[in-house]
This record gives structure tokens, sequence and C-alpha cells, in this order.
């Protein structure tokens, strides 16, 4: 039983990333992974436990609401985000029912675009260029609880963590656009590659699990990270000047939004192995919960199944995930809002998504 209840926990620390992670320019990133914590033995006498996570993604299917807008790629004008993010949790366990974590994430990304340099002319063979970002995002503190006692409650238990999330990462990262091919100018990178969202968060998670028979078991994990700054100041012109449009409808610096996860499935476990199979849902919400919405933001929201691989060892275990995005959605903007009421005329922008993700990661306690 206790290798069962370890196997429905470890599906947990599979969401390792992000971060709620939904791609390209939407903007959810690697802010603080959620990793929950994995420590419900009873008999369990590690107290650290070390989660080394990496996840890939490559965005460029732009998307206006659910309808794709599949001439991006075959005219060559899509816009292309590539992720790469290694996310460290280090967790403390306090008891059989407390712990705490510390999350860092090292973010590494670039971005191919040409509406950004040289303005969107694809008969222009210098006009696609890059922009990159690398280094630590925002550092996440979270403190869990299981609300069931773990000796006692062997067939399932939910767990609650209360994080904060500090702007640690750099949300004024500046790069070069080029203008034509001599000139470049030094600006804001979009707000989609920046390595933090430059506010101060408030993150809620719950995590359940219940085991079915000897080798299935249920698994759900809900992530939510409250942002109540409304923008962070930092221009969205890429070095140039703000359009009288943006400054109208607040879009002329970036937005600090909030974003949320859901996701659940089953686990299989076979001896050491287990497999897994879900779904998962990501998103950034036109409207924060707390705080102010103006400012720039993509939001949307992604839907896909999520399959699982893990093995556990000892002291150590390995997991994958693969998930698979089949509906994507960029939905209005608080500035696409008041941009409709003020005209009359429906307004919405587009963003670019991935076909799914990869994450990979182990395990360690000590």
């Amino acid at each position: 039983m206790k290798r069962i209840i370890y196997a429905g926990l470890l599906l947990f620390i599979i969401s390792a990333f992000a971060e709620v992670n939904a791609q390209g320019c939407v903007a959810v990133r690697s802010n603080g992974a959620m990793c929950t914590v994995s420590h419900a033995e009873a008999e369990d006498n590690h107290k650290w436990q070390l989660t080394t996570g990496y996840r890939y993604f490559h965005s460029f299917r732009h998307f206006v609401g659910t309808e794709e807008q599949k001439h991006r790629v075959e005219e060559g004008t899509d816009v292309r985000n590539w992720q790469h993010a290694l996310d460290l949790t280090l967790v403390r366990k306090l008891n059989n029912r407390m712990s705490l974590a510390v999350n860092v994430p090292i973010i590494s990304n670039r971005r191919s675009s040409m509406y950004e340099h040289y303005g969107n002319t694809s008969t222009n063979p210098n006009a696609r260029r890059e922009t990159t970002t690398f280094g630590m995002g925002d550092i996440r503190i979270t403190a869990y609880r299981w609300m069931l006692d773990p000796v006692k409650s062997k067939k399932g238990n939910i767990q609650v963590g209360l994080g904060l999330k500090l702007p640690t990462g750099d949300y004024r990262y500046n790069d070069f656009f080029w203008k034509n091919d001599s000139t470049k100018v030094l600006g804001p990178v979009d707000q989609s590659i920046q390595l933090g969202d430059g506010g101060t968060g408030i993150s809620l998670e719950l995590n359940g699990y219940y085991v079915f028979t000897k080798a299935l078991s249920a698994y759900g994990n809900f992530y939510y990270l409250s942002n109540p700054r409304e923008h962070n100041g930092v221009s969205t012109a890429r070095g140039g000047t703000t359009s009288a449009t943006n400054i109208l409808y607040g879009s002329s610096v970036m937005s600090v939004p909030d974003q949320y996860m859901l996701r659940g499935g089953l686990n299989l476990m076979v001896g050491a192995f287990s497999a897994s199979a879900g779904v998962r849902l990501e998103a950034v919400p036109s409207e924060d919960l707390i705080g102010g919405s103006s400012g720039f933001r993509r939001p949307g929201r992604i839907l896909g199944v999520e399959p699982g691989v893990a093995y556990q060892f000892k002291k150590a275990s390995l997991f994958a995930t693969v998930p698979y995005w089949f509906s994507k959605n960029r939905t209005q903007s608080y500035a696409d809002k008041m941009r409709t009421k003020a005209t009359g005329v429906f307004a919405q922008g587009d963003a670019a998504f991935a076909d799914y993700s990869i994450n990979i990661g182990c395990t360690v306690k000590f």
C-alpha cells in the first residue's frame, strides 16, 4: 500500500511546470513551478527532497479565439517562441503533514519574428530577427499541509498549498530590435519571453489522490496564481514610440496577469513503473481576481491530454509527461474589451501556441 500511495503522489510532482504554462505569446511562464509535495508516507524518515524538472516547447501556431490563422505559417510571418526551463524545487518535510518548498526556475527563451524588426514585410529577406532572454525567473515559497492524517487516511488525501511568488525574475529584460539593415534600437523584449512579471503574487494549490485498487489510483491538481499588481510599467513599444491607441486602451505597458492550471487523471502502477493518462487545462484570464486588469496581456487557455510515465527507485524517481494541446483559445483581453466598447467594433488580438510541451525530471530524497 505504501508504494501505491507514493505512486499516486508522484504524479503530482509531474506537474512541475508551468508555469501552468500556456505557450508562446500567451504570457504564462515558469514563474514558480506548480510542484506539489510527496511526503504522505508516515514511515518515510527523509527530511529533504529535491526535484529537478525540465520543460521545453516551441510555439508558432497563431489563434484569434479558437480560429487558427493558418496563413501566418504559410506566408512565413508567424512568430516563433522557444523556451527551455529548468525548475529546482527543494522541499523540507516538517512532519507527516506539513512541509515547506522553495522553487527556483532558470529560463532560456528565444523569439523569432518579423513585425518587431523592419515591420511585417515578408518580402524583405532580412526582416526575421531574434531576441533572447536568459536567467532566473520568479522564485516561489510554499507551505503545504495534508488535510487528513496520512497514517489513518491511506486510501486518499487532499493537500493544500499556500505560496508567495517573489518578483526575482528580470521583467525589464532588453534586447536589440532592427529597424533596417544598419540600425537597431535597444528595448524591452516581448512579454512572452520576459523572465518575470514584476509582481508579488499569492499562489493557492489543491492536490488530491484516491487509491481504487492495488494498481489503479486517481490524481487531481488545481493551481491559481493571483497577482494583485496591475501593471509593471515596462513599455510595449520595443524601444520605439508608444502609439496613441495603446495609451488610450491601457496597453502601452505590460500587465501583471493571474494564471491558473487544472489537471486530473488516472495512474496505473506495475512494480516500480507507473503510467498516467489525464487532461490538463492552463490559462491566463483576461481579468485578475484581485486588483486591476489594465496593461498589455495576451489572455488565453489551452486544453490537452497528458500522458506520463514514472519509475521509482529506493530514494529517487524519474518522470516524464508530454501534454498535447488539442484546444487553443486566445480570448479577449481587457484592452480588447475596452476598445470594443468604445468603438462598437469587436476587437480581439492573436497569440501563438505550441502543439505540445515536453516535461522531464527527477526527484531525490535525502
